[in-house]
């Protein structure tokens, strides 16, 4: 049998490009592009009969993020539930392609995507995330921290990703404390690839009010583990359910994203802990099951600052962006040459 991909990205985004270079690697026919502009702009779509086609991120494409959201600035924050209800819908038309086999369920993504559900999933299937509640306002925010005596929390867009519009909140004795990348700048809420602090309550009133009516998702604070002055998580991809890749993103602010300034840390200060590695491959194989027909995930695992106990921050549909990464099994694959072994070993 003839094995054909075809894969819905941005045309020239590395990501298509890397996974692209994977295919051609194992010496398969060049991957059959669909634009994500072409797939939400409601244009006819199409695939080589029996292609195992692949679902890849809207990308960076200012085209797709217009067609998502509605023209603006795209670094603009907010916007997640019209980005949301425009991107499932543009998944359902992607999974009525005709004659094509999809390598990520369409469902699953929308859940993936939608932070409330995804920890709901998450917390009923035994993984261990931090508590959480739902807010729709400012007011809410405080009156649910204060009814669980909480005093430091995340703030996440439902639908967000990123860490677009994400807010490291905390209250104590009558202050605040509010660390995101997202900036007031020419009238309007933008990211920064620079994490900033407000500190006045008014300030941060209007950010939280201006994301709340798209949805957000308030977890309890979970202090992480540091090493070397830095607070660190770890992405882990799975593939075919299984651990296969991870990173160390260590950072001085709450946020460890990578584009935020945080920096790759040394994987064996997890894999030395005896006992610590196992159970944040154990804690990304339970999160990656919750989703068993998706081919790829990329779980945030957090470590606490006890170096014992971890708990799941977020699962990604599209987190398998790591270049550079080899594979645990010392095969030295990548994370896309990864899926393509699972791809052509269990699929075809």
């Amino acid at each position: 049998m003839t094995v054909r991909f075809a894969v819905v990205g941005t045309p020239g985004d590395r990501r298509v490009t890397l996974f692209r270079d994977a295919v051609l690697a194992r010496g398969l026919a060049e991957p059959y592009v669909i634009a994500w502009r072409d797939v939400l702009a409601g244009r006819e779509l199409g695939a080589p009969e029996g292609a195992l086609l692949r679902i890849d991120s809207p990308g960076e494409d200012p085209q797709a993020d217009a067609l998502l959201r509605g023209p603006g600035e795209p670094a603009r924050v907010g916007g997640g539930a019209a980005w949301y209800r425009a991107f499932t819908a543009g998944l359902e038309r992607v999974a009525a392609i005709p004659g094509v086999r999809l390598l990520g369920d369409v469902g699953e993504i929308g859940v993936m995507f939608d932070k409330r559900r995804c920890h709901a999933v998450l917390s009923g299937a035994g993984v261990p995330v931090p508590e959480g509640f739902a807010a729709g306002s400012y007011e809410e925010l405080r009156d649910g921290m204060a009814a669980r005596r909480w005093a430091r929390v995340f703030v996440k867009p439902a639908h967000g990703s990123s860490a677009s519009g994400v807010i490291a909140f905390q209250a104590h004795a009558g202050r605040i404390h509010a660390v995101t990348s997202a900036t007031w700048t020419d009238g309007a809420w933008c990211n920064s690839l620079r994490v900033g602090t407000i500190t006045d309550e008014a300030q941060a009133r209007r950010l939280v009010d201006f994301l709340a009516p798209d949805g957000l998702h308030v977890e309890q604070w979970f202090p992480k583990a540091a090493s070397g002055g830095r607070a660190f998580d770890l992405r882990v991809v799975t593939v075919a359910g299984r651990p296969t890749h991870a990173v160390v993103r260590t950072s001085r602010s709450p946020m460890t994203n990578l584009h935020l300034g945080g920096s790759r840390g040394d994987l064996e200060t997890v894999r030395g802990r005896a006992g610590l590695w196992e159970r944040v491959l154990e804690a990304a194989a339970r999160a990656a099951g919750c989703f068993p027909n998706s081919l790829s995930t990329g779980v945030d695992v957090m470590v606490g600052s006890d170096w014992r106990s971890v708990a799941v921050a977020e699962v990604n549909a599209f987190g398998d962006l790591l270049p550079g990464l080899g594979d645990f099994s010392g095969h030295g694959r990548d994370t896309y040459a990864e899926q393509v072994e699972a791809v052509l070993t269990t699929w075809t």
